[in-house]
């Protein structure tokens, strides 16, 4: 379909980049289907069921019914230009939704009303958090046998410890749900039936509702007079404070992330999409509003500035690089500056997407979201500007993964195409990572979870045509260190004409959970030149990458060079290199190493009756349940469980309950292996440690 309005017809504060975020299953997709649907973006609601959602265009999402990539899309509503990223709600794909929020404005958290706020809702919004999101909340499912909407703000409150209020009240629920109450115009709003046209009309207030909607209208306006001094004098004097005045109020608000309004609805029963649209438009912020918060000035003649989120390799035109564009024009055909890498690179052509539709574009102006053909060396964080104006915006952080497998191709024409795969998915997806086992020459992949590797190993077979053999699922363990310790690392070769050698005494110190690597220098006095410092630096994030005591990685540790010597014509930077690699690893072997494993959170929602066979099993695979709660009809365990003991579970877990309980996981954090488990992993690895020369 055509875009109907120019870039130009819509003034920057007419703009919204919204993404729309939740647990799996809450109704993601099916909300923005309906969004695009009432904004005349298509002429037929799309079905996950069916396949033929817009979002989920890639052949595995319409398989398994999920949003494995974030799809974006621009429509229309009121004069308002809304930039939507449906993102992904299952964990293994959660770097989609961390790069997504990066760069938008605002966002739409939806919420299953017949479960409330949920482990992946809590972990959303902690993103969210993160980079200053507004947001405003949709509980959804407000049809469905068990729904509470002043149950699942209140789980809004306690579990997120947002600010959650709401700004209407449904009518009737489960299957007798029609309509919503604007708290602020006290009108109610109700759909006829539910088909897909979901007509309305506004009418009064029925009798049996007066009382509530006064004291919901009542809690609504203090919240929104508290955030404001001259509200809430009049509020305080009991005077009447008009809906403008509540409105602009609770703007403020919604921006400073000081309120977040909940709307009901039900999406599949197209009722309360309107309203929540109408309040994307009033409540979330304009591009002007966040860059005024970030000091950039967001205006098409300022010098350009913009964050490259995410690359996509498409069939048609190779790669795409999704680009946010903060302030300036980025034109299709000039040369741009990435400071991130400080190269200059070429702006081949500019697209705007639809989800997997594009329309090519001449510029693309402060606050648009486009894609991009012809970068080839800017990758996702790196920030694309004005060389004669270079700034460098907040990158994008991502988390470790916590699962590997093997990979081995099936014939010599598949090993060909293989490395390119890999290196394109890997481009792609920055939680994907692929390392070569120097002991056994295998690929390893690795990432957030078994379905995030499923999917891309069969997006290799799909669109690289590579057919491969995988493993078992390996846990991504992690050595570390217990305490301080020091080592030395000599490295003499006398062989007849000129030697090597390398000298150098190494310090190491544990650090924090999670805090990664550091390396420093404190030599003095010249002991080791200068120019040997890096190679020793080189030497000693090669061992840790291999790891000393069981062939993992080395983390959470700092390593500090404080002495050495050289010699004035066998010194040469790879005797420092194996001399930092040596001296590593004989300090390790002081310093009490451990093996650290991921621990995961895992919620599972069960019919009471397999509750303790549920409990009693997640007891045998070393979990400290958390809680357990009762929510609607069904119970929910929170526990915290080794990944090592995963393995399997959704199996497991059909057995015990008649295929009747489900459960949700997601990485949470690393815990020392207990010892006697550890003792059987380094003897099971057969590794060595050696340092290779």
């Amino acid at each position: 379909m055509a875009i109907q309005k120019t870039k130009r017809d819509f003034p920057l504060d007419h703009i919204r980049n919204i993404g729309i975020i939740a647990h799996i299953d809450a109704g993601k997709t099916t909300t923005t289907e309906r969004i695009l649907f009432y904004t005349g973006k298509t002429y037929k609601i799309g079905n996950i069921d069916e396949g033929t959602t817009v979002t989920d265009w890639m052949e595995q999402e319409k398989e398994r019914g999920i949003t494995i990539v974030s799809a974006a899309i621009t429509t229309f509503w009121k004069d308002f230009r809304i930039n939507i990223i449906d993102t992904p709600g299952h964990v293994d794909f959660t770097a989609e939704v961390e790069r997504s929020l990066r760069v938008l404005d605002g966002g739409v958290i939806v919420l299953d009303a017949s479960s409330g706020v949920q482990s992946q809702t809590e972990t959303v919004w902690r993103q969210a958090n993160k980079y200053s999101v507004p947001l405003i909340a949709f509980a959804n499912k407000m049809d469905v046998v068990g729904a509470d909407f002043l149950g699942t703000i209140q789980s809004a409150r306690d579990k997120l410890g947002a600010n959650a209020i709401a700004y209407n009240l449904p009518i009737g629920k489960e299957n007798d749900f029609k309509g919503v109450v604007d708290l602020l115009t006290q009108k109610a709003i109700i759909w006829e039936g539910d088909e897909t046209g979901a007509k309305f009309h506004e009418t009064e207030i029925s009798a049996d509702m007066v009382d509530l909607v006064k004291i919901h209208r009542e809690k609504l306006v203090e919240e929104i007079s508290g955030t404001d001094d001259v509200l809430m004098e009049k509020f305080l004097e009991g005077q009447e404070i008009n809906v403008e005045e509540l409105k602009k109020a609770l703007r403020v608000a919604v921006i400073a992330n000081k309120i977040v309004p909940v709307l009901a609805g039900s999406s599949l029963r197209n009722k309360g999409v309107q309203p929540m649209l109408d309040c994307v438009v009033e409540y979330l912020p304009s591009p002007q509003d966040v860059t005024a918060l970030s000091g950039i000035d967001p205006l098409p003649q300022s010098p350009l500035s913009a964050l490259a989120f995410k690359i996509q390799v498409d069939p048609h035109v190779g790669k795409l690089t999704y680009i946010r564009v903060y302030s300036g024009t980025l034109k299709s055909g000039s040369y741009v500056y990435n400071s991130t890498k400080q190269i200059k690179e070429r702006v081949g052509r500019l697209l705007l997407m639809h989800a997997n539709d594009r329309e090519e574009i001449d510029e693309a102006y402060a606050g648009e979201i486009v894609a991009a053909v012809g970068l080839k060396d800017t990758k996702t964080g790196d920030t694309l500007c004005d060389e004669t104006n270079p700034i460098i915006l907040e990158s994008i952080n991502f988390p470790d993964p916590v699962i590997s497998l093997a990979i081995e191709p099936k014939t010599k024409s598949d090993q060909e195409r293989l490395g390119y795969a890999l290196n394109r998915l890997s481009e792609e997806d920055p939680t994907f990572r692929v390392k070569s086992d120097q002991e056994t020459g295998q690929t390893i992949i690795a990432g957030m979870g078994e379905l995030q590797l499923e999917v891309l190993v069969d997006r290799m077979k799909r669109e690289f045509k590579v057919e491969a053999s995988v493993g078992q699922p390996q846990v991504a363990y992690k050595e570390t260190i217990t305490k301080e310790a020091e080592g030395e690392g000599k490295y003499i070769r006398q062989t007849g004409g000129r030697g090597q050698y390398g000298h150098c005494l190494l310090r190491i110190e544990p650090l924090p959970r999670g805090q990664g690597r550091e390396f420093e220098s404190k030599v003095v006095g010249g002991a080791i030149p200068r120019e040997f410092i890096p190679p020793i630096e080189k030497g000693v994030i090669e061992k840790e990458d291999t790891g000393i005591l069981a062939g993992y990685p080395v983390t959470d540790i700092k390593v500090t060079v404080f002495d050495g010597s050289f010699h004035d014509v066998d010194s040469s930077e790879i005797a420092f290199k194996i001399a930092g690699s040596l001296g590593l690893s004989e300090a390790c072997k002081k310093a009490d190493m451990i093996l650290i494993e991921p621990i995961m959170k895992v919620e599972v929602t069960t019919p009471e009756e397999f509750l303790g066979d549920i409990i009693g099993d997640l007891s045998s695979k070393r979990a400290q349940i958390l809680s357990s709660e009762a929510r609607g009809n069904a119970k929910v365990v929170i526990a915290l469980v080794p990944l090592a003991e995963m393995h399997g579970y959704a199996t497991s877990i059909r057995s015990m309950s008649q295929g009747r309980a489900t459960y949700y996981m997601e990485a949470d954090h690393y815990e020392p292996v207990p010892q006697n488990i550890t003792a059987k992993i380094v003897e099971s690895s057969g590794f060595t440690g050696r340092v290779e020369h």
